[in-house]
């Protein structure tokens, strides 16, 4: 009995331990240096709002946290957007992220545009004030 206590002990510290060194999300040149082609206006942080609603909050939650209802079911860090981590990314790097994905997080080229992207980019900005 001790020794499946032991194992699920050691299974548990590995898994946390897998998640805390997540391999480094490398965002191509090109888009860390590209532009929100949006206003960040009242108007289209409302638009980015109801999107992020719709693609995103099942897994990251409701105010960026990592904590949406699917988040469980996923490997890695699903992030806290409010951080000053993820708030220093540029425009570019969250869009890249967001739109071309990896692994667990799902590419979405061809379920929004570009135009609908970046204006979840200007909605994701305000988790961090």
């Amino acid at each position: 009995m001790k020794i499946l206590m032991i194992i699920g002990i050691v299974s548990i510290g590995l898994l946390s331990f897998t998640k805390l060194t997540q391999e480094e999300w490398k965002v191509p040149a090109k888009y860390e240096k590209m532009k929100n082609t949006t206003q960040a206006n009242k108007a289209n942080i409302a638009i980015g709002k109801s999107l992020y609603s719709k693609h995103c909050k099942s897994c990251h939650g409701s105010a960026g946290l990592g904590d949406g209802t699917k988040a469980d079911n996923l490997e890695g860090d699903l992030g806290d957007f409010s951080s000053k981590k993820f708030q220093s990314q540029s425009d570019g790097a969250l869009f890249y992220k967001s739109y071309i994905g990896r692994k667990d997080m799902p590419n979405y080229e061809k379920k929004m545009s570009e135009e609908d992207m970046w204006l979840t980019v200007n909605f994701m900005r305000t988790m961090g004030k």
